[in-house]
């Protein structure tokens, strides 16, 4: 038997815990800020770079800072971890950041590239070797496996904040 008797639900929610810190979610994330970047580079609007825009610019960087806070909060999850406690609260925050910038990053990439961004491998127009549009669909299936990105804001208002459940 694992942990206590009539106690598995909190087994199962600390292993969560455990899987949420999401440093590889961050790693992928930066890859793909990259290549965002390249694209609005190589990408021409009226003959200019679309990297010359400022809202896209503002965008792009936006999200380079948001994912570089979110990669901080997953070191400190790991380093929690290292030092044998649990981190309901950060995980979640961890988690939370991690997935739901990985899908505008994934959705901006989709608005610049527009149907080119659809294209599978093989396709001599495809972006990033086909891989654009499948992480694109990928990223909206991370706010919902491993916990919600709305089961996530209540285990952070209930555990972090001492917020009542509701």
């Amino acid at each position: 038997m694992i942990g206590e008797k009539n106690r598995g639900w909190y087994v199962a929610a600390t292993t969560l815990d455990f899987e949420r810190s999401g440093v590889a979610r961050y790693a992928s994330n930066q890859r793909a800020l990259e290549e965002l970047a390249e694209l609005a580079r190589e990408t021409q609007v009226n003959g200019r770079p679309l990297a010359e825009d400022p809202v896209i610019r503002n965008r792009i960087a936006g999200l380079y800072v948001s994912n570089e806070a979110g990669r901080s909060i997953a070191y400190n999850v790991g380093w929690m971890q290292s030092h044998g406690l649990v981190p309901n609260r950060e995980a979640s925050v961890s988690k939370m950041m991690g997935s739901e910038i990985s899908q505008k990053i994934r959705e901006l990439g989709m608005r610049i590239a527009g149907l080119y961004g659809t294209l599978d491998k093989g396709s001599k127009w495809a972006y990033f070797d086909g891989r654009l549009g499948l992480e694109w669909m990928d990223s909206i299936s991370l706010t919902i496996r491993g916990g919600t990105s709305e089961i996530q804001r209540n285990i952070i208002a209930t555990r972090g904040l001492g917020l009542p459940r509701g």
